[in-house]
């Protein structure tokens, strides 16, 4: 089977290691043919601040752009059933985090939550479901994810177009008038503004569903941690509330000399580096190539002036912003899929970042897709060389149905949830702000209505649930 993979960030590169794992081969064919087509260098020694220097980033989810993210223990699991040393780099060029604190502007600690609290407990034994966060910058995990990846397997290249067809090859055309390929599968791992997205709606003149601006933006980078010795609590994620917007800050990376710092059951001492971000809210979505950085910086500075939080007070001092990055997601799409294209990550869904969830969604996507790929392959009993493009597409076409059908409603009640939690982030009232104060201080007497509902998302195992479906649909058929 030829396979293209639209888009080397997260999703893609993942994509790829997860289709080489699972699909069907024969020691004595040739296997299955896996090419990436990315826009953008892929050089892992250039980092994201030199490279969007003079490229175009569209969003969070491309290679592009830097910052830090969180990968929650559902997304490390699948970073685990895909290779144990891919898990053990990530982690080590990261930071576990074992605590979130809320807190006030004022500089009071509203709610603290432990959602893995026994995970590096002698009991828990390592328990895959006890692993915790673990937080990183986003160049690290796609630098841990690119190495692993031929160099000959990605290229160069912007893609114009994606046409699907039902019955025969769907074709990639480039930006550069270059000759056009043929895939029996293309899989569209290109972001928020997907051009793969536009294959599965080729009648319609113009976007049908564009990327949808949530009024905010966030901006944010790393400072030395030695600048904030004691002031954060070792393994904690903060979120610094007010109302006129939002701060956050954690550890990225742990101690060279810790000797667990590359397990994610283990809180390690913190190393050189803490991100932060802070979020807030603008009507209009901003145009970046006008930005006027040292606006955006004084802005800032002005904005959480009066904010207790020392940490924060830390950071303004040596405030230097480079980029900021408005938060966007996709309206429901009616398909992720159509004639052998197929959407993950957020081509098909883009979550806001208070989800904590967006690259881990992403992981379970690629995941979901190449077992399910996997399994329609194997059951049509032939080896991959002998499979007529019909037999290929027929597998390809159950296969995404099942993957709609388990990850739509997953991702939709996540995207719900993180919609009602990003208010928090908006400009409000005097009298709304302490209500808001007021209700986390009560949640803070009962953490476990505020962990349950977040065990239940990083407790979640895609590889169980496709075995579930797989199994339901076998003992249908006996």
């Amino acid at each position: 089977m030829k396979i293209v993979i639209i888009g080397a960030g997260i999703a893609g590169c993942t994509a790829y290691l997860e289709l080489q794992k699972h699909l069907p081969s024969s020691d004595s064919e040739a296997t299955h043919e896996i090419t990436i087509y990315e826009a953008y260098s892929t050089d892992v020694n250039v980092t994201s601040d030199q490279r969007s220097e003079g490229e175009e980033n569209t969003h969070s989810s491309t290679l592009l752009v830097g910052g830090g993210l969180g990968i929650a223990p559902n997304g490390l699991n699948v970073l685990r059933r895909l290779d144990e040393g891919l898990l053990r780099d990530v982690v080590r060029g990261g930071y576990v985090l074992s605590t979130s604190n809320l807190k006030s502007k004022n500089g009071s600690t509203l709610l603290c939550m432990k959602p893995t609290p026994n995970a590096s407990s002698e009991e828990s034994g390592h328990d895959p479901e006890k692993m915790h966060m673990v937080a990183c910058s986003r160049h690290s995990f796609w630098r841990t994810l690119r190495e692993r990846i031929p160099d000959d397997r990605i290229i160069n290249k912007k893609i114009l177009e994606v046409v699907s067809h039902p019955d025969k090859r769907n074709v990639i055309r480039f930006a550069d008038g270059s000759p056009p390929v043929e895939a029996d599968l293309v899989i569209g791992a290109d972001g928020v503004r997907s051009t793969a997205k536009r294959a599965l709606f080729p009648d319609a003149e113009e976007e049908p569903y564009p990327p949808q601006y949530e009024g905010l933006v966030g901006v944010g980078g790393f400072i030395p941690s030695a600048e904030v010795k004691g002031l954060v609590e070792k393994g904690s994620m903060n979120f610094v509330h007010g109302g006129n917007g939002f701060f956050g800050y954690f550890f990225s990376e742990s101690a060279a000399s810790e000797k667990n710092r590359d397990s994610p059951y283990h809180v390690s001492d913190p190393g050189d580096s803490l991100a932060w971000w802070s979020t807030y809210e603008i009507e209009e979505c901003p145009d970046r190539s006008t930005l006027d950085m040292a606006a955006v910086n004084r802005q800032l500075q002005e904005r959480h002036a009066h904010w207790a939080d020392p940490v924060v007070q830390k950071i303004l001092q040596s405030l230097h912003v480079t980029n900021m990055y408005a938060t966007w997601t996709s309206p429901p799409l009616p398909t992720w899929e159509r004639d052998g294209v197929v959407l993950v990550g957020d081509a098909a869904h883009a979550l806001p970042s208070t989800s904590g969830q967006g690259s881990s969604q992403a992981l379970e996507d690629v995941e979901a897709l190449a077992l399910l790929l996997a399994h329609y392959l194997g059951e049509a009993g032939q080896t991959p060389a002998s499979m007529s493009v019909a037999d290929q597409k027929r597998a390809i076409k159950a296969a995404a149905a099942k993957y709609m059908g388990l990850r739509e409603p997953h991702v939709t009640a996540i995207l719900k949830a993180a919609q009602k939690m990003q208010s928090n982030k908006r400009d409000m009232s005097v009298l709304k702000e302490y209500t808001m104060y007021a209700i986390m201080k009560v949640m803070g007497f009962f953490p476990s209505l505020m962990t349950g509902q977040i065990r239940q998302v990083m407790d979640y195992n895609i590889a169980d649930d496709v075995a579930r479906v797989l199994g339901a649909e076998k003992g249908k058929t006996t």
